[in-house]
């Protein structure tokens, strides 16, 4: 029985490709070192941007860029946008005593409408 059994590879397991011929894209390496200290490498593809920060896949931490002599990279912030908030946006379109009273309307009809609804059935 033994010298009729099939032989040839695992289904799935092996792949029949070599690398034979093959090209690499070019890529470059970037380090980041936590706050605690531990640095972790992140491999990106030549022409993309390096991020300032990345977040470790041990720890899960926050990690700085660090430059080619070891020290972090200075993060520019000075072109953020400060995100605006809902009342920011309410106060760009009414004032506060506007406010005020829209609120004063708002609550006497809350309270108005509370007194008149029936109790029970």
């Amino acid at each position: 029985m033994a010298d009729r059994s099939l032989r040839g590879m695992r289904l799935g397991s092996q792949s029949l490709q070599s690398e034979e011929g093959v090209e690499f894209s070019p890529r470059k390496k970037a380090v980041y070192q936590t706050a605690d200290g531990a640095t972790f490498d992140v491999v990106f593809a030549a022409e993309a941007e390096i991020p300032d920060a990345w977040q470790s896949p041990k720890t899960g931490q926050e990690g700085r860029l660090l430059s080619a002599d070891g020290k972090p990279v200075e993060i520019d912030r000075g072109d953020v946008k400060v995100p605006r908030t809902h009342w920011d946006m309410l106060l760009e379109r009414r004032t506060r005593p506007e406010l005020e009273e829209l609120l004063q309307e708002r609550l006497d009809f809350l309270r108005a409408r509370k007194g008149q609804q029936k109790i029970g059935a």
